[in-house]
């Protein structure tokens, strides 16, 4: 193996291969799949599970334990009966900028589909993460998170409703939250982000449509308007297989 000459910057150093160069079966069949997928384009479909048997030799659970590992990085994705090529990941910026924002940037149209939109009583939980009052009446707003009509990520947002008051009369669910708030002359100061890895459950895999099993990637927020007045409390699952987050630092 020529390492590091061919040993692209973001790659596993050595391309994941131990020193002593011994790797499981179904690996090295995965690193020639790997090479295959960069050399289709988008959309294009893999041969058959029998058909890569043949050609590299294995048994057909080798090639499918291969495949499975690329469909859970997002490589490959499933098209009815076959496998093809997947689009590049959306990078999602960390910031305070709306998902709207960061879809539009990569050349995709943002969507959402509305799940629920109800208000109760703030509990104690809630209040005291936000610093909102304990029985203050707050929204729930869910979505489904689309990108060129795909479901990409789920969002649930809980807000005071003496913020907003009319957010189930003239807010549009399919729109951008953050732009709504704007317009109604509410600014962000800042906030706090946790990002963690985590697995659907049954209601939002069947709500993301996909597996109950496949890595998603959480993030809470915490966010403050300008004047440093608690204004929202975000929970956001993005599909692991589709999306990767960027941040710009500085020391």
């Amino acid at each position: 193996m020529d390492y590091p000459n061919d040993q692209a910057p973001g790659a596993p150093v050595r391309h994941g291969i131990p020193e002593h160069g011994r790797i499981p079966k179904y690996y090295a069949v995965k690193a020639r799949l790997d090479r295959l997928v960069e050399e289709l384009g988008e959309g294009d479909a893999l041969p058959t599970e029998r058909d890569l048997s043949e050609r590299y030799d294995v048994a057909r659970e080798t090639v499918r334990q291969a495949l499975r590992e690329l469909l859970l990085e997002g490589k490959l994705r499933r098209q009815g009966r076959g496998t093809v090529v997947a689009g590049p990941k959306l990078a999602q910026p960390l910031s305070l900028a709306s998902y709207t924002e960061g879809v539009r940037r990569q050349g995709r149209t943002p969507g959402r589909h509305l799940v629920t939109l109800d208000r109760f009583p703030c509990p104690q939980a809630l209040a005291a993460e936000t610093g909102l009052t304990r029985g203050e009446p707050v929204w729930h707003l869910e979505r489904v998170l689309l990108a060129d009509d795909d479901r990409v990520g789920l969002e649930s947002t809980y807000i005071a409703v003496a913020r907003v008051p009319r957010l189930d009369i003239d807010f549009e669910p399919d729109s951008s939250f953050y732009a709504y708030l704007h317009a109604q002359g509410i600014g962000f100061g800042d906030a706090d982000e946790r990002l963690e890895t985590v697995l659907a459950t049954p209601r939002e895999a069947l709500l993301v449509g996909t597996p109950p099993g496949l890595p998603m990637l959480l993030i809470h927020r915490v966010s403050r308007d300008t004047d440093g007045r608690p204004l929202e409390r975000v929970r956001s699952l993005y599909r692991g297989d589709r999306f990767s987050f960027t941040a710009h630092l500085k020391g």
